[in-house]
């Protein structure tokens, strides 16, 4: 993956926290801040990110290291990264993600993210105000860190039907999403897709098989920071 590596400040009541990232694409044009699963930075959500700036006249591309460098090797341990995970800090990264693309080019900033990352997306929406629109892939927010009712920005949401997180991604939590983003006032949508389950974004060989929208990231993605 040809990302460049950016160091982001991020600034704090108390202290300033500086955090890594990586940036891809033309520095004037729109950006996207691109979220890790629960597995942390790895080659994948890099690929996503590539894949993004390349979307139609191109976008500026930017994953910020949640985990601060580490990367999960299997699941066990992937879920106790994503358990000691600081949220509140996450979405300040978030913040500083969305200001620093803004403050080097970008006009306008979307947010996307793929399980962990999609409901880190999701709660940026509410969260941090200069957030313009969110795209958010097989995850939602607990309500400990945020109500998806009082969204700020657009939420295009995406869900497959055979999703077994249950409460977390499942169609069960897909449908109380839109229950909460109907009363938000702003733009919304949330998608089901038939026989996909999760990770169906992924382009890993052991995902494939579940790989039943990858046509429609091109056209979510595209339109993500021009609602």
């Amino acid at each position: 993956c040809n990302l460049d590596y950016c160091y982001i400040n991020r600034s704090d009541a108390v202290h300033l926290q500086t955090f890594d990232a990586y940036v891809v694409g033309k520095q004037d044009a729109p950006g996207v801040v691109v979220l890790q699963e629960w597995w942390g930075v790895n080659n994948q959500v890099k690929n996503h990110a590539t894949h993004i700036s390349q979307i139609g006249h191109g976008y500026r591309a930017l994953v910020p290291d949640l985990y601060r460098g580490k990367v999960a090797l299997d699941a066990a341990e992937a879920r106790h990264l994503m358990e000691g995970l600081d949220w509140q800090g996450a979405i300040k990264d978030i913040q500083a993600s969305v200001k620093w693309l803004k403050e080097n080019g970008s006009p306008k900033v979307g947010v996307t993210g793929y399980c962990m990352g999609g409901a880190l997306a999701i709660a940026s929406g509410v969260l941090v105000p200069e957030v313009d629109a969110v795209v958010a892939f097989y995850g939602t927010p607990s309500s400990k860190l945020v109500d998806p009712s009082r969204a700020l920005a657009p939420i295009q949401a995406h869900f497959g039907e055979l999703d077994t997180y249950v409460g977390f991604a499942d169609v069960t939590a897909a449908k109380s999403l839109e229950e909460k983003l109907k009363s938000c006032g702003v733009p919304h949508e949330v998608h089901i897709y038939p026989g996909c389950s999760h990770a169906f974004m992924n382009t890993s060989p052991e995902a494939l098989k579940n790989q039943g929208a990858i046509d429609l990231f091109i056209v979510v993605i595209s339109g993500c920071v021009g609602w």
